[in-house]
């Protein structure tokens, strides 16, 4: 692994484990990272689409992949173009869930929908693919409920269940880190710093987060 590489690598697992870990934002991040099932390339300078969709289908085609991640720190784009790519890259690949992370994506904690741009400020832009069995595993658990539970729903003693896995998961993000604002922030904030740092020191090019 070259210098480079280390410094891009390092910074992610800092934003896995400082960030998506300590605020549990996804529900498969620790065990993809520490299980060797998160599968990770970087692309330097400014990748073509097909570089995009090259370096995605190698990844999700290691038979141990359960999260991918393909990242360009030099990438010169704004979150909108981020998603312009993410969005090509979803109509090449079949059965596939993309998300777009990047530095420079704004704080807008108003509903869970709005914040989730904030939760994604990862270190370098990137596209984070997930095959769609696995989304529809988590999506396809249920939440058994006993008898006397549904007595004290009926009597207004206990909230019903609540539905979509996603939705699930987006409420319970936008309370952690709405409850602890300052955290979050700061964390991001400490990680974008290390970043310009390091980055300048190995001579990677920056065109986000500056």
């Amino acid at each position: 692994m070259t210098a480079k590489l280390a410094e891009v690598r390092r910074l992610l697992d800092r934003y896995l484990i400082e960030v998506v870990e300590e605020f549990g934002l996804c529900p498969w991040a620790r065990t993809a990272r520490t299980g060797g099932e998160l599968a990770v390339d970087v692309l330097w300078g400014q990748p073509s689409l097909l570089d995009w969709v090259e370096s995605a289908q190698a990844l999700l085609d290691r038979p141990q992949t359960r999260v991918a991640m393909v990242i360009a720190p030099e990438l010169d784009a704004a979150p909108r173009k981020l998603r312009d790519i993410r969005n090509t890259v979803a109509t090449a690949l079949d059965g596939v869930g993309i998300a777009d992370f990047h530095p420079d994506a704004g704080m807008d904690a108003a509903t869970p929908a709005r914040l989730v741009p904030a939760l994604r400020r990862s270190p370098d832009p990137l596209l984070q693919l997930v095959p769609l069995k696995l989304l529809d595993s988590v999506r396809a658990t249920k939440t058994v409920i006993d008898r006397e539970d549904v007595i004290k729903i009926i009597a207004g003693k206990m909230a019903p269940p609540r539905g979509d896995i996603g939705d699930i998961i987006a409420s319970d993000n936008h309370a952690r880190v709405v409850g602890d604002t300052d955290n979050f922030v700061a964390r991001i904030g400490a990680i974008a710093e290390d970043r310009r740092q390091s980055y300048a020191r190995a001579g990677i090019m920056i065109n986000t987060g500056r």
